[in-house]
Parts: C-alpha cells; sequence; structure tokens
C-alpha cells in the first residue's frame, strides 16, 4: 500500500543510443561467404538498389548487465500495477497473472510463424477454437472472430458489419445512434466506418433517456453502439425496450465490451438483446495493456450477423483443425494474419484458471470494490456523485470535483496530479463529458481494501489541502521522477511528438 512518504525513483538515464563508445552491429556468421548470403536470399544485396545502406546501422554495443541496468533504472521510474493500484476508469487495469506470461512466452508460441502449415500448429489453433467458444458463450454470441488487434478496431469491425448488412439488404442507412455516456472511440468508429453519429442524451438516473431514443430513430437508423454497464457505471435497465425498438426500426445493437468485467457470468450481452459485441481481451481477462500488450478486440455476433464477421475463422474436422476463408459476406480482414495471439492466449489461460465460477466471483468482487469506495467517499467534502447517487454502481464509478474547483479553484487535473505524490495512480479525468470536473475511477477485482482506504484518505486530504492551501495542490506533483508538466507546452504540435528526433533538435537547442 502506498504510503505518504513516497517517493518515485529519478535516474539521469540516456536513451540507449546515447551512451558514448558503445557502438556495434550485426556480424556475419564467421565462414559466409557473399555467394552463400546471395544463395540464401535470392538475389544479390545490390537489388535494394538506392535504399541499402551505405554503412552498417549504428546499434549500440551494450553488454548484458548494461542493459539490465538500463531498464531496471527506467522501470524504477515507472508505475503500473504490479507497483499499485492503476484505477483508471473504462480501461479495467487489473493485475496481469504471471503464469499467463510464463505460458504466452513459451518458445513453443513464440516462435510460430503465421505462415507456417495449419498441420504443424495443430496445438495452438486448438487453443484458439475453444478460447472463441468460451468468449462466444461468456456473451451470448453464436460466433467470435479474433483477429481485431485492438477495443478500437473491435468498434470498426462492428460498424463496418452493420453497414455491410444493411447494404447487402438494400437499405440506405446512414446514422449511428451513440449515448452521450459512450465510449469516447464509438464515434470516431461509427464515423470512420461512414455512419453520421446521433447522439442521444442521458436521462436524470444517468441511463439512455428513451424519449430521445425513440425521437432519433428512423429508416436511416443503422443501429446504436452502447455498452452495459454504461461509462458512468450504471446498468441500462431498460436495455430490453432499448433492444425492441432498435430493432422495431430495423436497427442493430452493438455492444462495446469494454465494460465487461462488471457483468461476466452473471448477464450476457446477447440476452439483453445485443447482435455484435466487441471485448477487449486486455482490460476483462487480463491481457496487459499498452506497453505490456498488445491488446485484441475480439468481436462476436449471432444470427445472420455471423456470416459478416472478418476471415478467417477456426473450424474442426474432426480432430483436425484449420481456418476457413469462405467469405460470401463477410467484411475480408481488419488486419493482417489472425490476431495478435499472445493476448489471446493470456486470456485463454486466464478463463481456464477462473473457469465460469471464477469469472463471477470476478466480476461480484470488482462490483463489491467499486461500492466499498463509494461508501467511503460519502460525506467527503468537494466531491459530489452525480446521476442518482444512492443507486449502486457496476464496475466503476465518476465523480465529479466540481464542488472542490467551485470552491478552491482546484480542478480534477489538480486532484489527479496531487494522487500521484502520494504513490496512487491518477483515475481517468475528464470523461465522460457529461460530468464536469470528472474523475473516474475503476478499482477491479483484484484490488486491496487497504489500497481502496488509502484512495478515499487521499481524496480527502487533498480536498483538505486544497482549502487551506489551493496553490501548494497545483504544485503537484513533485514527488515523482518528472514534475508537472506544461500542459500547452506539452501539447503544442511542435513538442507533442515524443520522438528522438525532438528530443535532439532540443538537445541541439534548435526547438524551444
Amino acid at each position: 500500500m502506498a504510503g505518504k512518504e513516497w517517493r518515485q525513483a529519478r535516474w539521469e538515464e540516456p536513451l540507449v543510443n546515447e551512451y558514448q563508445g558503445r557502438r556495434g552491429g550485426y556480424t556475419i556468421p564467421h565462414g559466409w561467404e557473399d555467394e552463400e548470403l546471395a544463395r540464401i536470399v535470392g538475389e544479390p544485396w545490390d537489388r535494394l538498389g538506392g535504399l541499402s545502406r551505405g554503412e552498417a546501422p549504428q546499434l549500440p554495443g551494450l553488454s548484458e548487465i548494461e542493459l539490465v541496468r538500463h531498464y531496471t533504472r527506467l522501470a524504477h521510474m515507472s508505475y503500473g500495477v504490479d507497483n499499485g493500484p492503476v484505477p483508471l476508469g473504462s480501461c479495467t487495469m487489473k493485475y496481469n497473472p504471471r503464469v499467463s506470461e510464463e505460458l504466452a512466452s513459451d518458445p513453443r508460441v513464440a516462435l510460430l510463424h503465421p505462415l507456417q502449415d495449419e498441420d504443424t500448429v495443430q496445438g495452438l489453433l486448438e487453443i484458439l477454437w475453444r478460447l472463441e467458444r468460451w468468449l462466444a458463450e461468456i456473451t451470448g454470441m453464436d460466433r467470435c472472430s479474433l483477429q481485431p488487434p485492438a477495443g478500437a478496431a473491435g468498434e470498426l469491425t462492428g460498424a463496418l458489419m452493420i453497414r455491410k448488412y444493411h447494404l447487402d439488404r438494400g437499405e440506405e442507412r446512414d446514422e449511428m445512434l451513440v449515448p452521450d455516456s459512450a465510449h469516447g472511440t464509438n464515434p470516431a468508429s461509427a464515423a470512420m466506418a461512414g455512419f453520421r453519429v446521433v447522439k442521444i442524451p442521458s436521462n436524470s438516473r444517468g441511463t439512455v433517456d428513451l424519449e430521445a431514443l425513440r425521437a432519433a430513430l428512423s429508416e436511416r437508423t443503422a443501429g446504436i453502439m452502447l455498452t452495459n454497464p454504461n461509462t458512468l457505471g450504471l446498468f441500462e435497465d431498460e436495455i430490453l425496450e432499448i433492444a425492441r425498438l432498435v430493432h422495431d426500426a430495423g436497427g442493430l445493437l452493438y455492444y462495446d465490451g469494454a465494460n465487461l468485467n462488471g457483468i461476466m457470468g452473471i448477464v450476457r450481452p446477447g440476452d439483453m438483446g445485443f447482435d455484435i459485441v466487441h471485448l477487449n481481451v486486455h482490460k476483462t481477462f487480463a491481457s496487459p495493456h499498452g506497453g505490456g500488450g498488445p491488446g485484441a478486440g475480439v468481436v462476436c455476433a449471432k444470427g445472420a450477423l455471423v456470416d459478416y464477421l472478418p476471415r478467417p475463422l477456426i473450424e474442426r474436422r474432426g480432430d483436425r483443425f484449420y481456418w476457413d476463408y469462405s467469405c460470401e459476406r463477410c467484411i475480408g480482414r481488419i488486419r493482417a494474419f489472425y490476431g495478435n495471439i499472445a493476448p489471446l492466449l493470456k486470456a485463454y489461460v486466464y478463463i481456464a484458471s477462473l473457469s465460469g465460477v471464477g469469472l463471477r466471483e470476478a466480476a461480484l468482487q470488482a462490483t463489491v470494490n467499486t461500492n466499498y469506495f463509494i461508501a467511503l467517499m460519502r460525506g467527503v467534502e468537494g466531491y459530489e456523485l452525480p446521476y442518482d447517487p444512492e443507486r449502486p454502481r457496476k464496475h466503476e464509478v465518476v465523480y465529479s470535483a466540481k464542488p472542490l474547483h467551485r470552491e478552491t479553484g482546484v480542478t480534477a487535473g489538480d486532484v489527479a496530479k496531487a494522487l500521484l505524490d502520494r504513490g496512487l495512480h491518477a483515475p481517468t479525468i475528464y470523461f465522460p463529458l457529461i460530468v464536469d470536473e470528472a474523475l473516474m475511477i475503476e478499482f477491479t477485482d483484484s484490488e486491496t481494501p487497504e489500497n481502496i482506504e488509502a484512495y478515499a484518505e487521499a481524496l480527502r486530504e487533498i480536498a483538505e489541502q486544497a482549502r487551506r492551501s489551493p496553490e501548494e495542490v497545483k504544485k503537484a506533483p513533485r514527488n515523482t521522477s518528472v514534475a508537472r508538466v506544461d500542459e500547452v507546452y506539452a501539447n503544442h504540435p511542435r513538442t507533442v511528438t515524443p520522438s528522438y528526433r525532438v528530443h535532439a533538435l532540443r538537445a541541439k537547442g534548435l526547438l524551444r
């Protein structure tokens, strides 16, 4: 558990290729001649013409111990789920079991190539075949495509499937309904698929306004993109009526699976009336996010929508597994080859380890953790819980720091930075947009009561400090390896890209 005396390590660590005098390069194994190389590659090296290098690449030539120390020091300046709670609302940053990492990095898996003959990867295909069927059962769908490489790619996949479904029926439906509490990428994904986005407002309870939905539905409605529970952590208890209204208008229901962690094993999107579901296995099923990833955005469908899933799909004939490339109505591929295999394997291990009973317990524990935090926050001045504050939340909750801002001038962003000074990762801030000064907090099933208590206490302390000395809060963070960043400078087009070129120009004084 993080303490008040927390300090993050800070090293004056150069980039790897800035180590002076440490240069190396590839060398051809001893005894290989140019003729042998030409035979292996099939063409002379000068086939590259103007693309060939004039000199060997200047790769760092560091020893193993130098590399170990370099990356260890960088790790000391970082923060992740191995250090403490990362309650990023909408992200489900749960612990990533080490057994999954070990099995996914097994050479029998890690060294496979996507162009190998199917007969040489039967074990892997069987794993993926079983994973697909588990995910279809968990979501209440008929089939799944493992191909989409991330959540946003899964959204685009679903939107493209909806578009082609209507076009095949000869219907020019060009409007996608998106609630104002939807995930931020839903409107972008719908627009990329060629739809005009129609925003559906929330009612006073924080759920979809049915009257606004009825008014928006028409013969131009292609479908609706939403998640349940929504981004406020509230369960859309009128989801069956929403599904009836959309289906009666000829539209389809798309489920954003980023919030599945609050309902898996309890209720299924397919039973709610959804036609297409995407799943973030790097959230719900404990595969790592971001730099620890990559992610995977599996898309599942039921009924006639199965025909539109990206190909290939995995099929089984007797004891043999194979890829089925048949595509009469499908949208084709959404990426090269078969998807990001490593996170899919980690999801397989996670589900196999917990079983259906364990998945249900994980969802229940995530919900308990969220509502325990809400109980701890009752009466803490400076924060308010908008939209039906007495109603229980599911896997996440969104607080507003608007009272604190109004009283002291301290913003949600200032609160987030002050949490960093206490060794606690900041929550998602300023999202969803329907909550002013939003603090979007999600304690997953793997978080401890002690850390949840520490988080609530830290928010209380920050509010008290803001009332005493708001300027002190606005100077945070001080205890991190990188102090408070000039946000205007950091977001300027000339400096927003943290590339080596920007770093080199700045070092030469050519960029301010």
